[in-house]
């Protein structure tokens, strides 16, 4: 049986999924901003606790792009088939969350609900910083897939070999080098050795 507090705590659960407040997810549904503010949980007395209407669930849930299920899910802690594993994605970081293959690994990584891909076939990061202005800014969720062919034009995460890991667009792929060019048209190209390439994995989407 679900409580109030579940209830409530697959709220806040949806907002961040949302990548925005309880507010700021109650106005993305065009409800009134303070629908799942804190003070609207109980009564003004404290006496009585208040649970928010399945209307303004359904709108949520419909802001976010997700269904019952995946509320559910978000509610239980436990998001059904079709979650991805999500982390954060800075510019510089040493400490590796992948395998070998470049593949999620080790007890970082958080799941969100994501229908039409299975964990196997992609991850999200999430941008922590600003070094991929202007196409992405702090916040913005980057889904990435092993699976789907990077082609030239295509936007690419590439790991090096010593742990870091950016953003690029592919310009160019020869048997010993990738050509890279930075989302910053202001700075310079790179072409880096294949030998320095851990891996390579195509963004798919994108949520800005």
């Amino acid at each position: 049986m679900l409580t109030h507090d579940d209830i409530w705590r697959g709220i806040d659960r949806l907002a961040r999924h949302a990548q925005t407040s309880p507010s700021g997810l109650a106005r993305r549904a065009g409800l009134d901003s303070t629908t799942f503010n804190p003070s609207k949980r109980i009564s003004a007395d404290g006496s009585k606790p208040r649970w928010p209407s399945t209307e303004s669930i359904a709108k949520a849930l419909a802001a976010a792009h997700l269904d019952f299920d995946d509320f559910a899910g978000l509610v239980s802690g436990q998001p059904r088939a079709g979650a991805l594993p999500s982390r954060a994605l800075a510019d510089g970081e040493i400490a590796d969350p992948f395998d070998a293959s470049g593949y999620p690994a080790g007890p970082d990584w958080d799941a969100i609900p994501f229908p039409g891909l299975a964990p196997g076939e992609a991850f999200a990061l999430t941008v922590q910083d600003t070094h991929m202005l202007p196409v992405y800014r702090p916040g913005d969720r980057l889904v990435v897939s092993h699976e789907a062919p990077a082609r030239v034009g295509d936007r690419v995460v590439v790991q090096r070999r010593d742990g870091t890991r950016s953003a690029w667009t592919l310009s160019e792929k020869t048997v010993q080098a990738l050509r890279l060019s930075p989302l910053d048209p202001l700075q310079p190209t790179l072409t880096l050795p294949l030998t320095q390439v851990a891996w390579l994995a195509r963004i798919v989407w994108v949520s800005q």
